[in-house]
């Protein structure tokens, strides 16, 4: 339970569906509510399938290329500190235009809004460390939490109002560059460790 709760919690953070909801709000805007609940499911299916198959193909392919976990790591963790001091500092997320309503809920909804760099790369890094089945779990759940938070999107924003969205945002942004720190101090004790002569 403990490894399931060290996985949720940063993934939580990664998948930020609270920071990405004025962006479905942009995209839905004025979409009849049959049609939304269907971008949500789409939306759900995609971000779940997408993350499942860099979990199970995404450490072979490291290795077929030669990378390390510790590279990965150092890596990962530089990208999830970009993306999150990005998130800190810019005024708003960038809204998307809809160019498809059939595919807008798998892209970019799906991906990347929900399973984007920043849950990608801490899937894997926590695949290192706990396993494939209790990150996949922890993955799941998140995505359907987002999925939730879409489905009921009108009350939660009328609730939080846009301030309130806004706030949690950027703590969730500051909870990934403080997680991407801790990633990158580890993946450097792990290349040391291994080069120490």
């Amino acid at each position: 339970m403990k490894d399931f709760w060290v996985c949720f919690v940063p993934l939580f953070v990664a998948v930020d569906a609270i920071g990405v909801l004025p962006i479905y709000m942009g995209l839905c805007e004025g979409v009849i509510r049959s049609r939304r609940n269907i971008i949500v499911v789409q939306s759900v299916v995609t971000a779940a399938l997408v993350a499942a198959a860099f979990l199970f193909f995404g450490r072979p392919l490291l290795a077929l290329l030669g990378i390390t976990v510790a590279d990965f790591m150092v890596a990962g963790g530089l990208l999830l500190f970009v993306l999150s001091l990005g998130d800190l500092l810019s005024p708003e997320k960038a809204r998307k235009k809809i160019i498809d309503l059939e595919t807008v809920g798998a892209v970019p909804i799906g991906v990347p809004l929900i399973t984007g760099p920043a849950v990608l790369t801490t899937c894997l890094l926590l695949t290192s460390q706990h396993g494939v089945q209790v990150t996949l779990l922890a993955v799941s759940v998140n995505v359907l939490i987002a999925g939730m938070i879409f489905w009921f999107a009108v009350p939660i924003s009328r609730f939080l109002g846009h301030a309130g969205t806004r706030t949690l945002s950027k703590i969730a942004s500051l909870l990934l560059a403080s997680i991407a720190v801790m990633m990158i101090r580890k993946g450097l004790v792990l290349i040391i460790a291994d080069n120490w002569p």
